[in-house]
């Protein structure tokens, strides 16, 4: 399996399926990943809307 990291772009050929870390590189970027939705650096672009839960 290949993963591309979503915090630092790093690639990792031949991950196993159970990469602890999937989809990210490491635990230091999966931890810096749900640091930045704890501090709202990410938002919700719109309002949920009805036919979003479809």
């Amino acid at each position: 399996m290949r993963i591309v990291c979503p915090t630092c772009r790093k690639v990792i050929e031949d991950a196993p399926d159970d990469f602890e870390a999937r989809p990210f590189c490491s635990m230091r970027c999966k931890l810096a990943d749900l640091s930045n939705w704890l501090n709202e650096a990410y938002k919700v672009s719109r309002p949920v809307d009805e036919t979003d839960l479809e």
